[in-house]
């Protein structure tokens, strides 16, 4: 049984447990060794795929449309001390709180 590292790790280091049963289906336990509860079938939507996403932005006054992702970037070289100069400021470092001057 192949799992995700997340998944790995709770088995290895977090105590769930994984076992086939008699059919090959993997049966999945809590540390304790009880199983882990069934997780309800999403119910199906029959709606237009994106009306919750659509509702969702127009109540927030974005407007997304054919242009929206299309870039201004030309092909034009990297201009990194620029892009260093509008993103980084003195103090945002980690660890960097209290260290700034007034």
């Amino acid at each position: 049984m192949l799992l995700c590292r997340r998944h790995h790790r709770a088995v290895h280091e977090e105590g769930f447990g994984l076992t086939l049963d008699a059919e090959g289906q993997p049966r999945f336990t809590q540390p304790g060794g009880a199983p882990l509860p069934a997780v309800p079938t999403v119910p199906a939507w029959t709606g237009v795929p994106l009306a919750p996403t659509d509702a969702k932005l127009a109540e927030d006054g974005i407007e997304i449309d054919s242009d929206t992702s299309i870039p201004n970037w030309d092909g034009e070289r990297l201009d990194l001390p620029y892009v260093i100069g509008v993103a980084w400021r003195p103090g945002d470092s980690p660890g960097a709180e209290g260290t700034a001057g007034p």
